[in-house]
């Protein structure tokens, strides 16, 4: 059973805020009828967590108060967006997709989501995702799982699920997912929409519920490439309240998009090819290779040796900063509390082990392993020498060439519960995704084919840091000669 998808060729961004400006919509009617679409259709998919019509119904009348005025739209005018729950907006529901946060309003909101409203960005609700942002699936949220638009008994991907089945089935414009080993990315491959891992720092991580801080960053999930790097322009740049944000400045990310690809060298990775790529995934992704060799590209082998090795560190990294992080969590200071516990130590073990899932839990347990005391040096300081090397395979690469495409996933989205009962198989839905992660390096998974069941297949663009424009002049083609 299916629903309609961005298939359907919803209003872009620049059409709706084109349309606001001449009369012809008003900012009022766009977000009435993205909650009636989200009443009709979220039922079947579950990508909501909650729904905020009083706010977004201020902002769209603020953007046509303008309108009426005559005045200058900016450049996300009534464009009806959805953020993912582990972006925080002031007084409204944070919870994480875990029921330790179940009922916690947040005192604050997320740069990126500031940002996003500042451009006149009209916040939908709050969308459903993995508990605290860990899995591939969406199927570990407290509250239930998302079902992917395009076949209703597959997976949507994990753990930005709510975000990418939101754009792919109509129910906003643009969305903001968190990407810490391919959250945003392999949801985006599931969808069939595009979604952009930015590089570390170049998006303000301020308000985002943290999962591992090194590697966590926040990207929007849109339609089309114009799109997301439209939102990619609003949410990037330095912010004084994340150490981490970088000073450079942001350039127009629209401004190169149709350069196409003649003279560009593309870096095609022999470890992204191997045995577990799914036959239908490696031709349509083949397929696009050629499409832009024929289109002027230079496409040439690479080698990324160290791949083999980035899902154990990334899990011993990722789960040793999630056991730092989640440490705030105690029962005392947000959300859930146990009830049956008559000591403060009771308590503590009680509320976490009654809020946390099994999989976040596991990851705990995992990452408190690896920097027990012993254990540091063997595992979480060896996992930080390998990350460099890592990143030294790509500085290598991309010293020769412009850009790098790879599968962004192994297969099309698979079925609810196929995976649920084997973690390994679970982490290995990552396993082309964890290496730009590692390296802090930007990435992007486009929309490049469909399998014989009719499931989208994402083509992974990977850039340079702080090369945002070039993998997305390659992405913008590639979206070109598909249609």
């Amino acid at each position: 059973m299916t629903v309609e998808t961005a298939e359907t060729k919803p209003l872009s961004i620049g059409d709706i805020r084109s349309s606001i400006a001449s009369g012809e919509s008003k900012a009022n009617a766009i977000a009435e009828a993205s909650f009636e679409k989200i009443e009709a259709r979220d039922p079947q998919i579950h990508a909501y967590l909650s729904v905020n019509r009083e706010r977004a119904l201020e902002q769209a009348s603020r953007i046509d108060d303008l309108a009426a005025k005559g005045e200058s739209l900016p450049v996300l005018a009534g464009v009806p967006v959805g953020i993912k729950d582990v972006l925080t907006i002031e007084g409204l529901p944070a919870t994480a997709g875990s029921k330790i946060l179940e009922g916690w309003r947040a005192p604050y909101t997320a740069t990126a989501v500031q940002k996003l409203e500042a451009a006149g960005a009209v916040v939908l609700g709050k969308l459903n995702c993995d508990e605290f942002a860990m899995g591939s699936s969406n199927e570990n949220s407290a509250y239930g799982p998302v079902h992917n638009p395009y076949a209703l008994d597959r997976v949507p991907g994990g753990s930005s699920g709510g975000s990418a089945a939101a754009v792919a089935a109509g129910m906003a414009v643009a969305t903001l997912g968190t990407d810490t080993g391919g959250s945003i990315r392999q949801p985006a491959s599931f969808c069939g929409v595009v979604g952009i891992l930015p590089t570390y720092g170049r998006v303000s991580r301020y308000g985002l519920i943290a999962f591992a801080s090194s590697l966590d960053r926040v990207g929007p999930f849109t339609a089309s490439v114009r799109d997301a790097a439209t939102v990619l322009g609003v949410i990037a740049g330095h912010d004084p309240q994340d150490a981490t944000s970088s000073p450079l400045p942001v350039p127009d990310y629209t401004a190169d998009l149709d350069k196409g690809v003649a003279g560009l060298k593309l870096g095609i990775p022999s470890e992204y090819f191997a045995e577990g790529l799914d036959p239908e995934v490696r031709a349509a992704v083949e397929r696009s290779i050629d499409q832009l060799r024929s289109a002027g590209a230079t496409v040439k082998p690479i080698s990324l040796p160290h791949s083999r090795y980035a899902i154990p560190t990334y899990y011993v990294i990722a789960t040793a900063e999630a056991s730092a992080n989640l440490a705030r969590f105690d029962g005392v200071r947000y959300g859930f509390r146990a009830k049956d516990a008559n000591t403060l130590s009771s308590m503590y073990r009680r509320s976490r082990d009654l809020g946390f899932g099994a999989e976040v839990k596991r990851r705990i347990m995992l990452g408190t392993y690896a920097l027990s005391a012993g254990y540091y040096d063997a595992y979480y300081k060896k996992a930080q020498q390998v990350r460099r090397l890592l990143t030294e395979d790509f500085l290598k690469a991309f010293a020769e060439v412009d850009a790098i495409l790879t599968p962004t996933a192994p297969t099309p989205a698979f079925k609810l519960g196929e995976k649920v009962d084997d973690p390994v198989s679970m982490y290995l839905a990552d396993i082309y995704t964890v290496t730009a992660s590692l390296a802090g390096i930007c990435g992007l998974s486009v929309p490049c084919g469909k399998s014989s069941e009719g499931l989208p297949i994402g083509l992974q663009i990977l850039g340079k840091h702080f090369d945002e424009a070039m993998m997305l002049r390659v992405a913008q083609t590639v979206e070109a000669l598909q249609s």
